[in-house]
């Protein structure tokens, strides 16, 4: 069990990451988290020996740098919105027949739109933020000892993965790595995709072997 919370607590960390990096604009907080945590800052291994660092003030990389990548593959030129990639018409499905929206609601994640700055609960950073509050969730219910929970929130996870953020996500990221001018969101698009795939694959194991249930179709 101490394994599992461990494991919990890191995916818990890791999808809070990554959601807020894809969601708003980097401040100075953010940054902190990341360059105050080795752990954290071993992740962005192109970022730590990135000149600039040395060249400019932290202010300077955010308004001249960091805020114009964001703007460039979140805002201006990629879609970062599953619907573009799902429907035949590429349009953003912003209302109600909005599959994913379906979903939140049954699970009473309220999505903020105005506060994330997004058109559409299929956003990246919103669909990351959804398997962070799935996984902070996971972890209530390890502390009350409640495996039936434990592996309901598993099965709710590897299908929105397999289902969703797998679906369309590898293509947006892959370019988006391809599209960034810095290391802060070339290094994030590859961890976010990395980790996604990496999850799946823990997710059915711990579904087998934890909770004694073999996926069809994995």
């Amino acid at each position: 069990m101490e394994q599992m919370k461990h494991d919990i607590e890191n995916r818990i960390a890791l999808y809070g990451l990554i959601s807020r990096l894809m969601l708003i604009e980097v401040n100075d907080a953010f940054l902190d988290t990341i360059e105050s945590d080795e752990a954290m800052l071993a992740l962005f291994p192109h970022y730590q020996g990135w000149s600039k660092h040395k060249e400019l003030s932290r202010k300077e990389l955010i308004d001249q740098y960091y805020n114009v990548d964001f703007t460039n593959l979140f805002l201006m030129h990629l879609v970062p919105y599953e619907s573009f990639y799902t429907r035949e018409d590429q349009m953003i499905e912003s209302g109600g027949d909005n599959p994913v929206i379906e979903l939140y609601n049954e699970l009473d994640f309220r999505v903020e739109l105005d506060r994330a700055r997004v058109v559409s609960a299929d956003h990246i950073g919103v669909e990351l933020e959804f398997m962070y509050m799935l996984c902070t969730a996971q972890k209530k219910a390890l502390d009350a000892g409640d495996k039936e929970g434990i592996c309901e929130l598993f099965q709710v996870q590897r299908a929105f993965l397999k289902e969703h953020l797998l679906e369309w996500a590898p293509m947006f990221l892959i370019n988006a790595k391809r599209e960034s001018r810095t290391p802060l969101y070339h290094d994030g698009a590859e961890l976010t995709l990395e980790f996604l795939l990496s999850d799946f694959e823990y997710i059915t194991q711990m579904l087998s072997d934890y909770c004694g249930k073999e996926m069809e179709n994995a």
